[in-house]
């Protein structure tokens, strides 16, 4: 099954290449199958990391950034593929 990782933040006022900046050198323990990261306007940032487990596997994930350098808690959230099945009609 392939599990995708969802970590979003929102910088600071004017801190968002920064914020970005931080998350794109964020190491995990183990690579994931894939990674990309994104921004968006208001400074936000987001990682979605893919990878080749259960959907209630321990996995890596990024950490909290320094509370100066984003305006609320990261946002999180857990997918699993449904890339391949029918759907239920």
């Amino acid at each position: 099954m392939t599990v995708a990782l969802m970590w979003e933040a929102r910088a600071a006022e004017g801190r968002g290449g920064e914020l970005l900046d931080w998350a794109r050198a964020q190491r995990l323990g183990t690579p994931p199958l894939r990674r990309e990261t994104f921004r968006a306007p208001a400074d936000r940032v987001l990682v979605i990391t893919w990878w080749d487990a259960p959907y209630d596997a321990e996995l890596p994930e990024l950490p909290e950034p320094d509370g100066e350098l984003v305006t609320r808690a990261v946002h999180r959230w857990r997918f699993e593929s449904v890339d391949g099945e029918q759907p239920d009609h």
